[in-house]
């Protein structure tokens, strides 16, 4: 059997996206709105322009909770509130795509778990607030080396445990690939039966029962979107291997001195993690039928890291798993989060219409006379705006945008960060103008 190009497998999923399969349409205008936005999004990635408009995306962070008048304690301990949240949101404003209500997240699985990687409501922050990332050197500065030499068996018996109490046990677990023959085998289980790893097994099965109810719900609403012609966009999700070790590893300030104390060894592990992350984001595309697979790219804005630090770093790892991800037929969805001014030139050298860049504080005009003809481009009315102008503001800079990204396609008109505190009025705007001034002339 031949063997599928990079073009034909991303076709592939298209069509899955284009055609979810067990999805039951309301109607047949349901279904034809459905296609009809599946479609503008794919002719903006593959840099066309759609048949009618400028595609519209709202990507919000905790926005919808608000909207809806309850708080993140609500949401993330009543997943009917949440999916409720999320669906007045959707039905309101029409985007053409939406990315579900997973964000929120399951409170009670992170009691379960001892979650300490995160503050949420009723565990650190009060109960109208967001969460908040606790960061740490949840991996030391000496263990690169266990990190480079078995990925799986550090994540599962060292930083796990440090960062789900429940799972703290789990360092006295074997490693299984010492398992090969009788003789001496059964001293490896001999952990399985100590009474603290038999407990945290127990928390975990509780764990995954309560991750299964949320599922369940968070699920159930993106069908029954689907079935009313909204279409979700995110087929899943990984990250930049600079971001994995930096951010929930090693920490902001552990991986800039390993940047100058231990450059190599940051270097190796870099490219120890990065098929992992290629295999995280098509496994997630395969696996719900849906090309488009977000990374947030966290630590590689405009003065975060230089010029040199950032080719050096940054984006070599990035961009083998940007190519992983495409040479499997996968659309990757990196979210430049601040500035990425000074990364235009360096982020260009990818193959033209496999991508979809969410810009965040970028200049709109530079980044289209720089990256416009290679990079499908999504992006980027302001958080502020959102929150500060007026609805007669947001229109003008949604003109603004189009005329300057959306005229020869391979634009998506969106915010160009998660917002969560805006005014309704002006959402509304965007939206609106986005349907109306998006028309193609």
């Amino acid at each position: 059997m031949p063997k599928l190009t990079p073009d034909q497998k991303r076709q592939a999923l298209f069509q899955k996206w284009l055609s979810p399969p067990g999805v039951q349409f309301a109607s047949p205008e349901a279904e034809a709105a459905y296609q009809a936005s599946v479609t503008r999004i794919k002719d903006a990635i593959e840099m066309k322009k759609a048949p009618d408009r400028v595609p519209l995306g709202l990507l919000p962070g905790f926005f919808p909770v608000y909207y809806a008048g309850m708080t993140v304690e609500d949401v993330m301990y009543d997943y009917d509130k949440c999916a409720k949240a999320f669906r007045k949101f959707i039905v309101d404003f029409q985007p053409d795509v939406h990315i579900g209500s997973t964000a929120p997240g399951p409170g009670k699985f992170y009691e379960i778990m001892d979650y300490k990687l995160y503050a949420w409501p009723g565990h650190g922050v009060a109960p109208e607030q967001v969460y908040q990332c606790r960061e740490g050197e949840y991996m030391k500065a000496d263990e690169y080396d266990a990190l480079i030499d078995d990925p799986s068996y550090f994540f599962s018996n060292t930083y796990l445990p440090r960062v789900f109490g429940a799972m703290e046990p789990f360092q006295m677990l074997p490693q299984l690939t010492g398992i090969l023959e009788m003789y001496g085998v059964a001293f490896n289980f001999i952990p399985f039966g100590l009474p603290p790893v038999q407990a945290a097994y127990q928390k975990l099965f509780e764990a995954g029962a309560e991750a299964l109810k949320w599922a369940g719900t968070v699920g159930a609403l993106e069908g029954e979107m689907a079935g009313m012609g909204f279409p979700q966009m995110l087929g899943g999700f990984t990250k930049a291997p600079f971001d994995t070790i930096g951010d929930t590893l090693r920490g902001t300030k552990g991986i800039m001195m390993d940047m100058y104390r231990r450059p190599e060894k940051l270097l190796e592990a870099l490219d120890a993690i990065t098929p992992l992350m290629i295999k995280m984001g098509v496994g997630a595309a395969q696996m719900t039928g849906k090309p488009i697979i977000f990374i947030p790219l966290h630590k590689g804005a405009d003065g975060f890291l230089s010029d040199e630090q950032y080719k050096k770093f940054y984006w070599p790892s990035l961009r083998k798993v940007l190519l992983g991800l495409i040479e499997e037929g996968v659309v990757p969805f990196p979210a430049a989060e601040g500035g990425y001014n000074s990364r235009l030139e360096v982020i260009k050298d990818l193959p033209k219409g496999t991508t979809v860049w969410m810009f965040d504080k970028t200049d709109m005009a530079r980044a289209k006379e720089i990256v416009g003809d290679t990079l499908c481009m999504l992006g980027n009315v302001q958080s502020a705006m959102l929150k500060l102008a007026t609805p007669a503001q947001i229109k003008d800079e949604v003109k603004r945008l189009i005329d300057v990204c959306g005229k020869d396609g391979g634009y998506i008109l969106s915010n160009g960060a998660f917002f969560d505190h805006a005014k309704p009025e002006n959402v509304r705007a965007m939206a609106d103008a986005a349907r109306e001034y998006g028309a193609y002339h």
